[in-house]
């Protein structure tokens, strides 16, 4: 990126109705408050910002003094941390007291707060995260992040095993960063330093690997960064079973030539193959997923695994996610790869409505009873051979035979 376009990204930042208002509220209370993090990286590469976080040389109770001076509401979501939330006309701005960690034991850190931005800078993680923009409009880049931001590169700050060794999640982070940011591959010492500390992914709670797992999954450049971290079996070491990464990377082809959106869920499922119809309780001790997302791992699972394979079929059964199933069969070779733009095509009209109920039993004569489920079920497994006639006049021609034949 060329100055005048980094300059004029920055001026846009620092236009935020929220920054516009916090940075110089500190500055006439006698402190300084900068944006930091995320909100400067993304504004210099022109991305999507989701939150603007703040840091300060305020202390907490200062922090929260100044914002209700100005009629602000302040929640102190992390005050152990430094962390205040300033709420100002219902957006959220995290604004956090300049800190260094005095003990880390590789998931918890425990901080002294401080004055100092540089210090604070180098407790991050990438140098692409540790830049931060004051009142002024100054950048403030102590570890060279604006130059691996242009080189589209991810690199720790300072000793990349120190940095993982104070939050082993980093590690994943690392991967989920690359998989965002980089072009040009993992930074090999990082990925050193991640080998090297393979062993405390173990010790992370399953919630916060969740978290950063499908957000690699769903991150632009996955495939080459899965790749690349499965070499060292990383990721399959820290899940418990071996990933398909062959399946996942022609699922990714296959979905991006036929414009099919491929979710988390679906993603996984590519890269679990076997494994993902694996037990309830299976999947939440290794990801902590979700019931909703345990019961959609388990739809793929017989979406692509079953007997069943016809697209209109699938359709009916699983909705659109029949769709993502397709491109999941062609990615095992469980369905002929030459097929699978006729076979999306079916998918993709309307799913058929089976439009009889238990109530066009009973009124067809039969006694209330095991016998109705019975017959309505015979009815619909005939309606499906039939290829699902649409017209409900045609459906209870269908029950009428399935009555006089039983």
């Amino acid at each position: 990126m060329t100055p005048e376009a980094a300059s004029a990204r920055l001026a846009a930042l620092l236009a935020e109705p929220g920054a516009m208002a916090i940075l110089p509220a500190f500055a006439a209370a006698g402190e300084e408050a900068r944006i930091i993090g995320g909100a400067v990286r993304n504004a210099l590469i022109g991305a999507d910002i989701a939150d603007l976080d703040l840091a300060t040389t305020a202390l907490p109770q200062r922090t929260i003094e100044i914002a209700e001076e100005r009629g602000w509401k302040a929640v102190p979501t992390g005050i152990e941390h430094g962390t205040i939330t300033i709420v100002i006309a219902g957006k959220p701005y995290e604004v956090t007291t300049l800190r260094e960690d005095i003990a880390t034991d590789g998931r918890h850190a425990e901080v002294r707060f401080g004055r100092d931005f540089r210090g604070d800078a180098a407790r991050r993680d990438f140098t692409i995260n540790a830049m931060s923009m004051g009142l002024d409009g100054v950048l403030h880049d102590y570890f060279g992040g604006l130059a691996d931001l242009a080189a589209r590169r991810v690199r720790f700050i300072g000793d990349p095993d120190a940095r993982i060794q104070e939050d082993y999640l980093r590690a994943l982070r690392f991967l989920r960063f690359s998989a965002t940011y980089s072009d040009v591959g993992l930074d090999e010492a990082g990925l050193a330093a991640v080998v090297r500390n393979r062993d405390g992914l173990a010790r992370l709670s399953r919630e916060r690997v969740r978290q950063e797992f499908l957000k690699l999954l769903m991150a632009e450049s996955a495939l080459p960064v899965i790749e690349e971290a499965e070499t060292k079996g990383l990721l399959s070491e820290m899940l418990g079973f071996p990933l398909d990464v062959h399946a996942f990377a022609l699922a990714l082809g296959f979905a991006r030539n036929a414009a099919v959106e491929l979710d988390a869920m679906a993603r996984l499922a590519a890269l679990a193959a076997s494994h993902t119809g694996d037990s309830a309780e299976t999947w939440h001790a290794r990801l902590r997923l979700s019931n909703v997302e345990i019961r959609t791992l388990h739809r793929f699972a017989q979406a692509v695994h079953g007997t069943e394979s016809e697209p209109r079929l699938l359709r009916y059964r699983f909705g659109e996610d029949a769709v993502a199933a397709l491109v999941l069969r062609a990615a095992m070779v469980i369905d002929l790869i030459e097929e699978l733009d006729d076979r999306l095509a079916e998918a993709r009209r309307p799913a058929p409505e089976f439009r009889l109920s238990g109530e066009d039993v009973l009124l067809a004569g039969v006694s209330p009873g095991p016998r109705v489920g019975h017959l309505l079920a015979e009815t619909e497994r005939r309606w499906i051979a039939s290829g699902f006639p649409d017209a409900r006049g045609d459906q209870q021609a269908i029950l009428k035979a399935v009555l006089a034949s039983t």
